[in-house]
């Protein structure tokens, strides 16, 4: 008795030719690689966190007074958006360009500005923090910008690939084929 919930070609079985993929949109933007255990987790952290103050925010509402609440309300809010934003963080790319998303500024760079994307080894920062260790990092070079002046894509230090060696080499191997195939049109 064959388990068709378990094969992963049972959605191709069903699905019509001429249907075009989510992941075929070369269009859209999306991030060539998951988010790495580091991230998933302060975000999980951080909607823990939310969660308490928000029933904090429902005792106070109902014991106590309402900007009380109101500002456990707005404290578990600005929790939420920031683990959200922490999840999008990254590299994303489309058929526009490349794009890195940083907590506070996103920066894109179109295909045409775009020199080379390679991978370099040099010191990078420990999840994001001020210490540094040997490691390697996606670098980007741009027409309009000196080197030195754009930050790393990736690094196999941060909170997306931290211990995960492998997953750096293949979001840093797609992310260069991206760059290749759209920089030659």
């Amino acid at each position: 008795m064959p388990l068709p919930f378990l094969t992963a070609d049972r959605a191709f079985d069903e699905a019509a030719d001429d249907v075009t993929l989510p992941f075929d949109d070369r269009d859209r933007w999306r991030r060539p690689y998951r988010p790495g255990p580091w991230r998933v987790g302060a975000a999980a952290l951080i909607l823990l966190l939310a969660s308490y103050v928000l029933i904090a925010a429902v005792i106070i509402a109902l014991t106590g007074t309402l900007a009380g609440a109101a500002a456990c309300f707005v404290v578990a809010a600005l929790a939420i958006l920031c683990a959200l934003r922490l999840l999008r963080m990254g590299v994303w790319v489309s058929a526009q360009g490349l794009r890195r998303t940083g907590f506070f500024l996103t920066s894109t760079a179109r295909w045409e500005h775009v020199v080379a994307v390679r991978t370099v080894q040099q010191p990078v920062r420990w999840l994001g923090l001020p210490r540094t260790v040997q490691g390697q990092a996606l670098i980007l070079v741009r027409k309009d910008r000196a080197p030195e002046d754009v930050p790393p894509l990736l690094t196999s230090h941060n909170a997306d690939f931290l211990a995960r060696a492998e997953a750096f080499d293949r979001a840093a191997d797609s992310v260069e084929v991206w760059a290749d195939e759209y920089r030659r049109g």
